[in-house]
Protein backbone atom coordinates (compact mmCIF):
# COMPACT_ATOMS: atom_id res chain seq x y z
CA UNK A 1 0.00 0.00 0.00
CA UNK A 2 1.26 3.69 -0.53
CA UNK A 3 -0.10 6.63 1.48
CA UNK A 4 -3.34 5.01 2.34
CA UNK A 5 -4.14 3.74 -1.26
CA UNK A 6 -5.01 -0.19 -2.17
CA UNK A 7 -3.71 -1.23 -5.73
CA UNK A 8 -3.62 -5.02 -6.77
CA UNK A 9 -1.98 -7.83 -8.03
CA UNK A 10 -4.33 -10.71 -9.46
CA UNK A 11 -3.05 -14.08 -9.11
CA UNK A 12 -3.63 -17.38 -10.02
CA UNK A 13 -3.28 -20.88 -9.33
CA UNK A 14 -2.69 -21.89 -13.16
CA UNK A 15 -3.09 -20.66 -16.75
CA UNK A 16 -7.19 -20.70 -17.97
CA UNK A 17 -8.49 -20.01 -14.16
CA UNK A 18 -10.04 -16.93 -14.76
CA UNK A 19 -7.74 -14.25 -14.09
CA UNK A 20 -8.61 -11.35 -16.75
CA UNK A 21 -12.32 -12.32 -15.50
CA UNK A 22 -11.58 -11.26 -11.80
CA UNK A 23 -9.32 -8.34 -12.84
CA UNK A 24 -11.91 -7.27 -15.03
CA UNK A 25 -15.03 -7.64 -12.66
CA UNK A 26 -12.78 -5.84 -9.73
CA UNK A 27 -12.21 -3.01 -12.20
CA UNK A 28 -16.03 -2.74 -13.30
CA UNK A 29 -17.25 -3.09 -9.75
CA UNK A 30 -14.64 -0.26 -8.59
CA UNK A 31 -15.55 2.06 -12.03
CA UNK A 32 -19.53 1.83 -10.86
CA UNK A 33 -18.56 3.35 -7.28
CA UNK A 34 -17.02 6.36 -9.10
CA UNK A 35 -13.42 5.34 -8.92
CA UNK A 36 -11.22 6.07 -11.17
CA UNK A 37 -9.59 3.01 -11.90
CA UNK A 38 -6.64 1.60 -14.34
CA UNK A 39 -6.01 -2.26 -15.64
CA UNK A 40 -2.85 -3.24 -16.58
CA UNK A 41 -0.96 -6.38 -18.02
CA UNK A 42 2.84 -5.76 -17.71
CA UNK A 43 3.98 -9.00 -19.66
CA UNK A 44 1.45 -10.85 -22.14
CA UNK A 45 2.09 -13.84 -24.67
CA UNK A 46 -0.08 -15.39 -27.20
CA UNK A 47 -1.01 -12.03 -28.95
CA UNK A 48 -2.14 -11.21 -32.63
CA UNK A 49 -0.43 -8.88 -34.94
CA UNK A 50 -2.55 -6.30 -36.22
CA UNK A 51 -2.19 -3.01 -37.80
CA UNK A 52 -1.62 -1.49 -34.90
CA UNK A 53 1.38 -3.92 -33.19
CA UNK A 54 0.65 -7.05 -31.48
CA UNK A 55 -2.20 -6.70 -29.01
CA UNK A 56 -2.83 -9.63 -26.33
CA UNK A 57 -7.21 -10.24 -25.56
CA UNK A 58 -6.10 -10.24 -22.04
CA UNK A 59 -4.25 -6.82 -22.03
CA UNK A 60 -7.63 -5.62 -24.09
CA UNK A 61 -9.90 -6.92 -22.08
CA UNK A 62 -8.23 -4.97 -18.70
CA UNK A 63 -8.49 -1.64 -21.31
CA UNK A 64 -12.10 -1.75 -21.84
CA UNK A 65 -12.42 -1.70 -18.28
CA UNK A 66 -9.94 1.85 -18.12
CA UNK A 67 -11.80 4.74 -16.93
CA UNK A 68 -9.79 6.26 -19.46
CA UNK A 69 -8.82 5.55 -22.51
CA UNK A 70 -4.52 4.38 -22.07
CA UNK A 71 -2.25 3.95 -24.81
CA UNK A 72 -2.02 0.38 -25.27
CA UNK A 73 2.06 -0.20 -24.34
CA UNK A 74 1.35 1.77 -20.98
CA UNK A 75 -1.32 -1.16 -20.01
CA UNK A 76 0.76 -3.69 -21.47
CA UNK A 77 4.68 -2.68 -21.68
CA UNK A 78 5.82 -6.01 -22.57
CA UNK A 79 3.69 -7.93 -25.64
CA UNK A 80 4.73 -11.53 -27.68
CA UNK A 81 3.48 -13.18 -30.08
CA UNK A 82 3.76 -17.04 -29.25
CA UNK A 83 1.59 -18.91 -26.47
CA UNK A 84 4.21 -19.87 -24.16
CA UNK A 85 5.94 -19.20 -21.00
CA UNK A 86 6.73 -15.05 -21.23
CA UNK A 87 10.50 -15.55 -20.62
CA UNK A 88 10.45 -18.14 -23.56
CA UNK A 89 8.52 -15.85 -25.77
CA UNK A 90 10.94 -12.75 -24.91
CA UNK A 91 13.94 -15.17 -25.42
CA UNK A 92 12.20 -15.99 -29.00
CA UNK A 93 11.95 -12.73 -29.69
CA UNK A 94 15.30 -11.60 -28.59
CA UNK A 95 14.43 -9.28 -26.18
CA UNK A 96 14.78 -8.98 -22.00
CA UNK A 97 11.84 -8.31 -19.57
CA UNK A 98 13.36 -5.35 -16.92
CA UNK A 99 11.19 -4.57 -14.22
CA UNK A 100 11.62 -0.73 -14.87
CA UNK A 101 9.50 -0.31 -18.06
CA UNK A 102 7.02 -2.07 -16.12
CA UNK A 103 7.42 0.28 -13.15
CA UNK A 104 7.37 3.33 -14.82
CA UNK A 105 4.28 2.39 -16.93
CA UNK A 106 2.26 1.47 -13.48
CA UNK A 107 3.70 4.88 -11.89
CA UNK A 108 1.63 6.38 -15.07
CA UNK A 109 -1.15 4.58 -14.44
CA UNK A 110 -1.43 5.31 -10.65
CA UNK A 111 -0.58 8.84 -10.96
CA UNK A 112 -4.30 9.51 -12.81
CA UNK A 113 -6.66 7.07 -11.15
CA UNK A 114 -7.78 5.67 -7.48
CA UNK A 115 -6.89 2.02 -7.85
CA UNK A 116 -4.77 0.05 -10.85
CA UNK A 117 -5.56 -3.63 -11.09
CA UNK A 118 -2.18 -5.29 -12.17
CA UNK A 119 -3.06 -8.70 -13.71
CA UNK A 120 0.04 -11.75 -13.70
CA UNK A 121 -0.15 -14.80 -16.36
CA UNK A 122 0.23 -18.15 -15.19
CA UNK A 123 1.13 -18.86 -11.88
CA UNK A 124 2.31 -16.54 -9.11
CA UNK A 125 6.04 -18.05 -9.62
CA UNK A 126 6.23 -17.74 -13.33
CA UNK A 127 9.64 -16.38 -14.33
CA UNK A 128 10.40 -13.49 -16.43
CA UNK A 129 13.92 -13.73 -16.72
CA UNK A 130 16.69 -15.07 -14.77
CA UNK A 131 16.36 -13.18 -11.87
CA UNK A 132 12.91 -11.84 -12.35
CA UNK A 133 9.22 -13.65 -11.75
CA UNK A 134 5.70 -11.87 -11.73
CA UNK A 135 6.61 -12.85 -7.95
CA UNK A 136 8.79 -9.81 -7.54
CA UNK A 137 6.48 -7.60 -8.76
CA UNK A 138 4.14 -7.11 -5.81
CA UNK A 139 6.38 -5.75 -3.61
CA UNK A 140 8.55 -3.59 -5.93
CA UNK A 141 5.23 -2.15 -7.45
CA UNK A 142 3.22 -1.96 -3.55
CA UNK A 143 0.54 -4.51 -4.64
CA UNK A 144 -2.02 -6.67 -2.23
CA UNK A 145 -2.33 -9.69 -3.91
CA UNK A 146 -5.99 -11.22 -4.50
CA UNK A 147 -5.44 -15.08 -6.05
CA UNK A 148 -7.93 -16.91 -8.16
CA UNK A 149 -8.39 -20.58 -7.82
CA UNK A 150 -9.36 -22.52 -10.90
CA UNK A 151 -12.55 -24.93 -8.80
CA UNK A 152 -11.94 -28.07 -9.96
CA UNK A 153 -9.94 -31.27 -9.41
CA UNK A 154 -6.55 -30.70 -8.12
CA UNK A 155 -7.07 -27.16 -6.83
CA UNK A 156 -6.85 -27.74 -2.96
CA UNK A 157 -3.02 -28.36 -3.58
CA UNK A 158 -2.12 -25.76 -6.45
CA UNK A 159 -4.04 -22.83 -3.96
CA UNK A 160 -2.25 -24.38 -0.74
CA UNK A 161 0.67 -23.81 -2.36
CA UNK A 162 0.44 -21.04 -3.92
CA UNK A 163 -1.12 -18.87 -0.78
CA UNK A 164 2.14 -19.98 0.89
CA UNK A 165 4.31 -19.24 -1.94
CA UNK A 166 2.74 -15.57 -1.51
CA UNK A 167 3.01 -15.50 2.48
CA UNK A 168 6.46 -16.19 1.51
CA UNK A 169 7.20 -13.88 -0.83
CA UNK A 170 6.06 -11.32 1.72
CA UNK A 171 3.36 -9.61 -0.09
CA UNK A 172 0.77 -11.42 1.83
CA UNK A 173 -2.71 -12.19 0.35
CA UNK A 174 -5.01 -9.88 0.76
CA UNK A 175 -8.37 -12.46 -0.68
CA UNK A 176 -9.01 -15.19 -2.77
CA UNK A 177 -11.70 -15.60 -5.46
CA UNK A 178 -13.13 -19.12 -6.65
CA UNK A 179 -13.75 -19.56 -10.30
CA UNK A 180 -15.92 -22.83 -10.90
CA UNK A 181 -13.58 -24.05 -14.42
CA UNK A 182 -14.81 -28.02 -14.55
CA UNK A 183 -18.54 -27.74 -14.12
CA UNK A 184 -19.17 -31.16 -13.29
CA UNK A 185 -16.29 -30.22 -10.51
CA UNK A 186 -17.48 -33.24 -7.41
CA UNK A 187 -17.78 -31.45 -4.30
CA UNK A 188 -17.61 -27.97 -5.15
CA UNK A 189 -18.80 -27.04 -1.63
CA UNK A 190 -16.75 -29.41 0.24
CA UNK A 191 -13.73 -28.22 -1.55
CA UNK A 192 -14.62 -24.68 -0.68
CA UNK A 193 -15.11 -25.19 2.72
CA UNK A 194 -11.56 -26.81 2.75
CA UNK A 195 -9.97 -23.82 1.24
CA UNK A 196 -11.98 -21.36 3.33
CA UNK A 197 -10.67 -23.50 6.66
CA UNK A 198 -7.02 -23.63 5.48
CA UNK A 199 -6.44 -20.36 3.45
CA UNK A 200 -6.19 -17.33 6.17
CA UNK A 201 -7.17 -14.59 3.93
CA UNK A 202 -10.96 -14.33 3.23
CA UNK A 203 -13.05 -15.57 0.28
CA UNK A 204 -14.37 -12.58 -1.55
CA UNK A 205 -16.61 -14.33 -3.85
CA UNK A 206 -17.25 -17.92 -5.47
CA UNK A 207 -17.97 -17.38 -9.39
CA UNK A 208 -20.09 -19.82 -11.36
CA UNK A 209 -19.28 -21.58 -14.07
CA UNK A 210 -19.50 -18.89 -17.24
CA UNK A 211 -19.22 -20.13 -20.87
CA UNK A 212 -18.69 -18.07 -22.17
CA UNK A 213 -17.08 -15.85 -19.46
CA UNK A 214 -19.45 -12.79 -18.72
CA UNK A 215 -17.85 -10.03 -16.69
CA UNK A 216 -21.24 -8.64 -15.15
CA UNK A 217 -21.93 -12.11 -13.65
CA UNK A 218 -18.49 -12.14 -12.29
CA UNK A 219 -18.76 -8.65 -10.78
CA UNK A 220 -22.38 -10.28 -9.15
CA UNK A 221 -20.51 -13.27 -7.54
CA UNK A 222 -17.91 -10.99 -6.11
CA UNK A 223 -18.53 -9.85 -2.22
CA UNK A 224 -16.45 -7.73 -0.06
CA UNK A 225 -15.22 -8.50 3.64
CA UNK A 226 -15.03 -5.09 5.41
CA UNK A 227 -12.39 -2.41 4.10
CA UNK A 228 -10.88 -4.67 1.34
CA UNK A 229 -11.85 -2.87 -1.32
CA UNK A 230 -14.33 0.21 -0.05
CA UNK A 231 -15.96 0.77 3.13
CA UNK A 232 -19.25 1.40 2.06
CA UNK A 233 -19.11 -2.28 0.83
CA UNK A 234 -21.05 -4.96 2.66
Amino acid sequence: MNGGRRDFFVTGTDTGVGKTLVSAALLRRLRGQGRAVAGMKPVASGSVRTKDGLRNEDALALLAECSRPWPYEVVNPFCFEPPIAPHLAAAEAGSDIHLEPIERAFRELQADCDVVVVEGAGGFLVPLGPELSFADLPAALGLEVILVVGLRLGCLNHALLTAEAIERRGPGLAGWVGNLIDPEFDRLEANVDSLERNIEAPCIGVIGHLDPPRVERAVAALRWPPGLVAAQDP
